[in-house]
């Protein structure tokens, strides 16, 4: 994380959708997560209620920009979804194509950096209850993940395809995802507030551990006209492929 700039992060925010129930609150998300991302040097862009055509045209520029400079790219999600499928304004997509045009060959420039997505959307329409736990004290064990620095090398490698991708989805496979009318999605509110409060001292997974705790935890779902949904859980989901620590070094705005 010693590049020139820290590198492009995209804020996909579908908030109205053909036939579709509109998002209320995901405009509140898209401001904060916008802040705190740019509080961490990123180059923010947001795509707003686009049809699935011009969503792709626009990764696309986005994957064929040369990040020779950059750390990394961030990509967040906030849209309806189903299992393994996203809206877009007029219609679905598998949820894999968000990160196709990034790996590999297809962008050699972000070859062995690291690449993270966040998608908060529903996973299906199965609704956690979760379970009583008695809690007598809380412990937390900082792990320090650094390693010891190495001279310089001149080393070729092959490495996988899928190499250096993570992917935090708000909930696990088949499951809902809780979002409030006026405060946002408990997802996005969370990993907003911890990117803005420890994401230049925390090593990624453990900022990402804290996120998935502040949604189990804190969150509670209150809909007390609609047994069915009314005091519901929620359960992050993280899928790592990186193959080393990651921590956003503190960095001066580049000019």
């Amino acid at each position: 994380m010693q590049h020139r700039r820290r590198g492009i992060a995209v804020v996909i925010n579908q908030v109205q959708f053909r036939g579709m129930k509109q998002r209320e609150g995901s405009d509140r998300d898209r401001d904060k997560i916008c802040a705190a991302l740019e509080k961490l040097h990123f180059q923010v862009q947001v795509f707003q209620d686009l049809s699935r055509e011009k969503l792709f045209s626009g990764l696309q520029l986005v994957a064929d920009v040369d990040h020779t400079q950059h750390d990394c790219l961030v990509v967040v999600v906030m849209t309806h979804g189903s299992e393994d499928v996203l809206y877009a304004s007029d219609s679905t997509y598998k949820v894999d194509r968000l990160w196709e045009m990034f790996l590999g060959n297809a962008c050699p420039t972000l070859l062995g950096k690291p690449k993270l997505f966040f998608i908060q959307a529903c996973r299906g329409e199965k609704f956690d209850e979760g379970v009583l736990l008695k809690v007598d004290s809380i412990v937390t064990d900082t792990v320090d993940a650094r390693g010891a620095k190495e001279g310089p090398q001149s080393l070729l490698y092959v490495i996988p395809t899928m190499a250096d991708l993570l992917v935090m989805y708000s909930t696990y496979k088949g499951h809902y995802s809780w979002r409030n009318p006026s405060n946002g999605s408990w997802f996005i509110q969370s990993l907003s507030t911890e990117l803005a409060e420890n994401g230049d001292q925390k090593e990624l997974m453990q900022l990402l551990t804290t996120v998935s705790r502040r949604v189990a935890y804190d969150y509670r779902s209150y809909v007390p006209d609609n047994a069915r949904m009314d005091a519901m859980k929620q359960m992050p989901c993280i899928v790592s492929m990186l193959t080393k620590a990651l921590y956003f070094t503190p960095k001066q705005p580049a000019p």
